[in-house]
């Protein structure tokens, strides 16, 4: 956390991506590549671009050693698991940290998928200027993850669990109206129904399954409850919350996930970094623009859709719509409700970003 209460990490701004790079190669003139695994890692040391000067297999605690060691190098890491933990723990004993994604790293590992070929594969991905590095998360931004991954695991088997007792019943001709707050309330009417007609083992299960539900939303509310108390701790939050269509999920996550805003250039590069700007496919003098890319974060981008769909029902019922609003209703009259939804999801982000690195609130203007 830092001086001002937030829950925001430091990082460097993509337009001063590549002028770091190039002061870290001056600085530093050793390149440490690591492939990290759950227990035995993969370090490829290089003095001299392109070449590998001297390889090792160690264990984590080895490993650590081996960092605390080193003279201030830079280290180069996948990010996946484990990646910002040992990040944190490479610029605590002054190094400097590049987390470079995996999916840009693979074209870089010739022939055979190798530990090995990894750590080789890290340091050529390295020297490609187009590859942009992930920062490194501080622990309060992974705490903020923690949470709403837990909520997501918790949300999806409550699902399960509902539909699972929709389904046994059904076997036995019971229907369970539409609706999560029908299942439940249901189960207990059966459970205190001795003429229920239904096997006393069914119902001895199903009166599992109901407490199991009823423990799963105590938990989930619980999750909500601390996100809302961190949320309360981090300016940001406040001011993305007055953004039409989002909410305390979506800012939370939005800090989480995304860190420091100052590092996306414009609105449209946020918005591409989430997946909700169009796919291109052009040639020449022809232009093709397609469907979003849906590239990013999934979760965030599944909050944003889910919270324009809100926004744009709530416009429908609007007395006085807003500009936004009015815009939003235009565009789903001439281009469809799931256009209209991605579209105003996009929008959202931009205001999202424009509120975000300005530090200022939204305001609502109303059509005239």
């Amino acid at each position: 956390m830092d001086s001002s209460g937030g829950l925001i990490g430091i990082e460097v701004p993509k337009s001063r991506m590549n002028v770091a790079s190039m002061e870290e190669s001056t600085m530093n003139p050793t390149t440490i590549a690591v492939d990290i695994a759950k227990s035995v890692f993969e370090v490829a040391t290089s003095d001299h671009p392109g070449r590998v000067s001297d390889r090792r297999r160690l264990s984590r605690a080895q490993f650590a050693r081996f960092l605390a060691e080193r003279k201030p190098s830079l280290v180069l890491l996948e990010a996946c698991g484990t990646a910002h933990f040992w990040g944190r723990l490479a610029q605590d004993l002054g190094h400097t940290v590049r987390l470079l994604p995996p999916h840009a790293v693979r074209p870089h590992v010739l022939r055979n998928k190798t530990d090995r070929a990894d750590a080789k594969g890290l340091l050529e991905a390295s020297r490609n200027e187009d590859i942009h590095p992930v920062p490194v998360k501080s622990v309060s931004q992974q705490t903020l993850m923690a949470l709403h991954r837990l909520r997501s695991a918790w949300i999806a088997t409550r699902t399960a669990r509902l539909n699972t007792a929709r389904g046994i019943l059904r076997e036995f001709g019971v229907v369970i109206p539409v609706g999560a707050r029908h299942v439940v309330p249901r189960l207990r009417e059966i459970d205190g129904d001795v003429d229920s007609g239904l096997p006393e083992p069914v119902v001895v299960m199903l009166r599992e399954i109901a407490t199991e539900i009823r423990e799963l939303e105590v938990r989930i509310h619980s999750v909500e409850a601390q996100l809302k108390a961190l949320a309360e701790q981090t300016p940001a939050v406040e001011r993305l919350v007055s953004v039409p269509g989002i909410g305390l999920l979506t800012a939370t996550a939005l800090v989480a996930f995304v860190g420091d805003v100052q590092r996306f250039r414009t609105g449209r590069h946020f918005a591409s970094y989430l997946g909700l700007t169009p796919k291109e496919s052009s040639s020449g003098l022809r232009r093709r623009l397609g469907a979003i890319s849906k590239k990013g974060n999934v979760y965030l981008r599944m909050l944003l859709t889910h919270g324009a769909r809100a926004a744009l029902c709530h416009a429908k019922r609007a007395s006085a719509p807003t500009r936004l609003q009015t815009w939003a209703l235009k565009i789903e009259s001439s281009r469809g409700h799931n256009k209209a939804t991605s579209a105003l999801a996009n929008k959202m982000t931009r205001i999202a970003w424009a509120v975000w690195k300005g530090e200022t609130s939204y305001e609502n203007r109303i059509a005239t």
